[in-house]
């Protein structure tokens, strides 16, 4: 059995894709109507969901339960806090945190309620701690990441 990616349902396939295409800069990989693939099957998108469970008496699609997310890594991480303040219909789970580790990080509902992150990259992390003079043991003991995998990361 191979894992192909995380599937959310979703109100109107529409609304949808303008959110992650405009909003979220991702690519369309597949797009069948009610069903939308984006990047290499990072992600998907399915309208009607509960019409698919014919037989499941009772079943409903819920929204908004704040109990998942879908993770995006940016380099730029400035950039896309700008961009993301072009649009004013922007519903934030909260503004940008800066959390102990340095990373920071916006999170933000999609139009049915999905929590979305976006953080900064870890790598750009560590190259600004290496700007700001830190050596690799501070850096890991800031990061929580060994010093091997940040010298690793730091090469790539």
């Amino acid at each position: 059995m191979k894992f192909m990616c995380p599937l959310l349902t979703v109100k109107d396939i529409d609304k949808a894709k303008a959110f992650y295409t405009e909003v979220l800069k991702q690519e369309i990989a597949t797009d069948i109507g009610p069903n939308v693939t984006f990047g290499n099957n990072d992600f998907a998108l399915q309208a009607g969901f509960d019409t698919l469970l014919i037989n499941q008496e009772g079943f409903k699609s819920t929204y908004g339960g704040n109990d998942h997310e879908l993770y995006f890594e940016v380099d730029d991480y400035d950039a896309i806090e700008a961009h993301l303040q072009t649009f004013d219909n922007i519903d934030y789970v909260h503004q940008t945190k800066t959390y102990p580790w340095g990373q920071r990080v916006v999170r933000i509902y999609d139009v049915d309620k999905h929590i979305i992150e976006i953080g900064e990259n870890m790598i750009v992390v560590f190259h600004r701690f290496v700007d700001e003079g830190l050596s690799m043991e501070e850096i890991s003991k800031r990061t929580m990441y060994p010093v091997e995998a940040i010298k690793g990361m730091l090469q790539q």
